[in-house]
């Protein structure tokens, strides 16, 4: 499976305090093994077509998108932005 990031999803991703982003990395590698891992609590955004999140840990968001043949990290932060701006 192929991942892309939106350049927004890498500054976002680098603006992460250290703590978050190593929860981030963590949440990420399980991901690319199992994208519907109950613990990373995959939902659709319900006000945005084709945009999910997964949790990174109870304050912090991942949204992406599913595409062909991969996936497209799209956002990452805090709950509230992550889901104002997905």
């Amino acid at each position: 499976m192929i991942f892309e990031w939106l350049p927004s999803a890498k500054e976002d991703y680098l603006s992460l305090p250290e703590a978050a982003r190593r929860k981030a990395d963590k949440a990420f590698l399980l991901f690319q093994k199992d994208p519907r891992h109950p613990s990373l609590h995959v939902e659709k955004i319900d006000t945005v077509r084709g945009i999910w999140s997964l949790r990174i840990d109870r304050g912090y968001r991942l949204t992406f998108q599913w595409i062909r043949g991969g996936i497209l990290i799209r956002r990452m932060g805090v709950h509230q932005d992550a889901y104002r701006r997905p």
